[in-house]
């Protein structure tokens, strides 16, 4: 049952309960002086993904759909791509056989359709995409996929001398153009997977252009090495939503002092979806049983968001 918040309510989009009270008490342990559990503010890491815990990720990554638009608008320089997979199925608007090569089959389509260009080329083409691009289900602007109760906590951990950090599989390049507008983190917090770069005079002009190689995926057991690559900090606090994040979750936890592991479970098939063990995107089934042993805070977004995406009433 919703509980109308209070106007000191700085989550008010969250239901009143035990995952509420688990992230407030946490947040005053840790900011409390002379608490035992008193974090110095200059600590205070908290790192986030992104596909499926900041934005939705179904039916598809939303990455993936840029590729697939960018694979559309550079099929005349590429004839090639007619009879070339997975390129050809993408053409063809047979998504699922493009796809069918899984990983893989993503990154060839990633390293053909985001290199060759500058990074200031890269920015301006995600932007602009970002500003037209309406999600195939609910006809939203991705930008708008968002989670209303994860901005409000991200607004409530900065409010408290949190750092707060994206770290998604998702491309690094892709996300920094917008994260800080949509999120309020800037593109130096967000960490994400990378193709390499290198330095070119380009008409006198010093620039980089992105290379069609891979730099480093920033998933699963490499999260946590982009986190120290990047923060040079452990996190005291970690949120995800799939087995992806797990590792994440597991080196925040076995830090000292007092630590905060949360995973939203998509658990709406009406608002937004339902999906976890079984699920080819976002698949939760290792993480749920962690959290379980390790008594980490678990959402049901059912339960416990309302609303889910901004100005979901309107």
């Amino acid at each position: 049952m919703t509980t109308f918040a209070s106007a000191q309510d700085p989550l008010p989009s969250w239901n009143d309960g035990k995952v509420k009270e688990s992230i407030v008490a946490f947040v005053e342990n840790v900011t409390k002086v002379g608490s035992a559990d008193f974090v110095p503010a200059n600590e205070r890491i908290a790192t986030f993904d992104n596909d499926g815990t900041l934005w939705a990720e179904q039916p598809m990554y939303f990455q993936a759909f840029f590729i697939f638009d960018r694979i559309k608008t550079l099929a005349p320089q590429h004839p090639e791509w007619k009879t070339k997979e997975p390129f050809s199925s993408v053409l063809n608007g047979d998504l699922k056989t493009a796809l069918a090569g899984g990983e893989h089959a993503l990154l060839e389509m990633a390293m053909a359709t985001h290199a060759g260009m500058t990074t200031e080329e890269f920015e301006a083409i995600v932007t602009d995409w970002l500003a037209t691009a309406t999600h195939p289900t609910t006809k939203r602007p991705y930008t708008e996929m968002v989670y209303q109760p994860m901005l409000e906590l991200l607004a409530y951990l900065r409010a408290n001398d949190f750092k707060t950090f994206i770290v998604s599989g998702g491309g690094i390049e892709f996300m920094r153009p917008w994260s800080e507008r949509v999120y309020g983190i800037p593109p130096e917090q967000v960490i994400g997977s990378s193709i390499k770069t290198k330095f070119e005079l380009r008409d006198g002009k010093p620039v980089l252009v992105r290379l069609p190689e891979l730099n480093f995926i920033d998933d699963k057991e490499d999260k946590p090495v982009g986190i120290n690559q990047h923060i040079g900090r452990r996190p005291i606090a970690a949120f995800g939503n799939s087995d992806g994040d797990l590792q994440m979750l597991q080196w925040t936890a076995a830090g000292s002092g007092p630590r905060f592991c949360l995973y939203v479970h998509h658990t709406d098939a009406e608002r937004e979806w339902a999906y976890d063990r079984e699920s080819k995107i976002g698949r939760l089934d290792k993480g749920l049983a962690e959290a379980a042993t390790k008594g980490w805070t678990v959402v049901d977004m059912k339960r416990d968001w309302t609303p889910i995406f901004p100005n979901e009433n309107e």
